[in-house]
């Protein structure tokens, strides 16, 4: 997290360093990234970078974590949104992401950080939706989620569905930068995989 002498400056001088920065994590991946370009961009010496962030990594988990704070409130919002049908609020959130990605700056950035993914940078990703967060927002979020419609057998089941969908949604992600894939055709097969889900793999034995 970066240093309370970053959240200290302006807004305007914080956004102008998060800009640099992600925009140097565009150009490679995080390993490859340079702190001298960032402090090119930004227009600051590179003690100043110091003072805010420990180091490259620090910022860029601070980007990935400020982007996964607004899916986790995007999420609640949609769970609203469609009266607390879990699946269509995941279906709306994808479909918002695939929308942040159509920005090619975003494209590129979340491009670098999916395919060059590890433990890491998923726990960073999903920790505003997984389980044990989920656990500590009960009433926020699990409250929200109509569950008169699904078949589970206790609360504990749903945080494993959510564990589910999480890992479809993920998984998605990646192949849609993997593959380059388009708006259309990544949202097909989400939903697709989605409906498969929500339906179930058994065959009723009375049909």
């Amino acid at each position: 997290m970066p240093k309370q002498t970053f959240f200290n400056l302006s807004r305007d001088k914080q956004e102008n360093l998060i800009h640099s920065a992600k925009k140097e994590f565009s150009r490679v991946p995080l390993y490859e990234a340079s702190i001298s370009n960032i402090i090119k961009n930004a227009g600051i010496p590179r003690g100043s970078f110091y003072q805010y962030f420990e180091d490259k990594e620090d910022v860029f988990f601070f980007i990935l974590d400020e982007y996964a704070k607004q899916n986790g409130e995007r999420f609640a919002s949609l769970l609203r949104e469609y009266n607390g049908d879990l699946f269509d609020s995941f279906l709306g959130m994808f479909q918002s992401m695939l929308k942040d990605f159509q920005n090619e700056e975003n494209r590129i950035f979340f491009r670098n950080a999916f395919l060059n993914m590890n433990y890491k940078v998923e726990k960073t990703f999903t920790k505003n939706m997984n389980i044990g967060k989920l656990k500590d927002r009960h009433l926020e979020i699990i409250g929200l989620i109509n569950i008169e419609n699904l078949n589970m057998a206790n609360e504990q089941d749903l945080f494993h569905v959510i564990k589910i969908m999480m890992a479809i949604t993920l998984q998605n992600l990646i192949q849609n930068f993997a593959m380059d894939l388009s708006f259309e055709e990544s949202l097909k097969d989400y939903t697709l995989e989605v409906e498969l889900l929500k339906k179930g793999l058994y065959r009723n034995e009375h049909e």
